[in-house]
């Protein structure tokens, strides 16, 4: 069981949750996103950019809740450069000291109260947001023009950057460069179209990949499987 809603105090967050029913791993796709976890096993976790899909693996009834934080966002809660949690699913611990056990100790509180665990994961994160100055404004805008299928040349040019520069950004930022998050987005964008039903040739057109070929190839590498395997079964 899954499912999600928007984060009302962090513009382009979600929160969600879930409860495993021990069916084998969860493939966890990238998205250019940092995740604020709690789970009823592990505790509270960080995870990070993902380059390639992630497999999660919890034991049945274990419960899992969410904050997803948009591009560009979580290195200003977290407190650290993107690429650092790159791949990484890290304990908070490692990161806040005594402030995700102060964390840790209001989510049980919240729990025994029947409170929403995500509000509580998403205040915590508002103030320090709040205490960084906000998220780099950068971060939004690259994230934006990649997502609406600009390329790497032209948002370097809209935001007044070099290559390298931008690239340097990105990193701290989303934890990779400019294109792998682009062809990250891209890959997004193209499971929404299929998702919603639009045949895979018209899709790779839509998208931009060059054909259908390309498409399936570049979904494989991210995701480890074809974009069949990741949609719903007809109807």
């Amino acid at each position: 069981m899954y499912r999600e809603e928007a984060a009302p105090g962090i513009p382009g967050a979600v929160r969600w949750a879930s409860v495993s029913h021990g069916d084998g791993p969860v493939r966890v796709l990238p998205d250019g996103c940092l995740d604020l976890l709690w789970s009823s096993r592990s505790g509270l976790l960080v995870a990070g950019p993902d380059r390639v899909a992630h497999l999660s693996v919890s034991v049945p009834g274990e419960r899992w809740v969410g904050l997803r934080l948009p591009p560009g966002t979580g290195p200003a809660v977290f407190g650290v450069p993107a690429d650092q949690l790159r791949d990484r699913r890290v304990p908070l611990d490692d990161l806040w000291g005594p402030a995700a056990a102060e964390l840790a100790d209001r989510i049980t509180s919240a729990d025994a109260r029947s409170r929403p665990v995500a509000a509580v994961l998403e205040e915590v994160a508002l103030r320090r947001l709040r205490t960084a100055g906000g998220p780099d404004p950068l971060g939004a805008r690259v994230a934006a023009r990649l997502a609406a299928g600009a390329t790497v040349a032209a948002t370097a040019a809209e935001v007044g950057l070099g290559a390298r520069a931008l690239h340097r950004r990105s990193r701290l930022l989303f934890g990779y460069g400019p294109k792998t998050l682009a062809r990250i987005l891209r890959m997004r964008r193209a499971l929404d179209l299929a998702g919603a039903g639009t045949p895979l040739a018209e899709v790779a057109v839509l998208a931009g990949y060059a054909d259908q070929a390309h498409l399936t190839r570049e979904v494989k590498e991210l995701a480890g499987v074809p974009p069949t395997r990741l949609l719903p079964p007809a109807a």
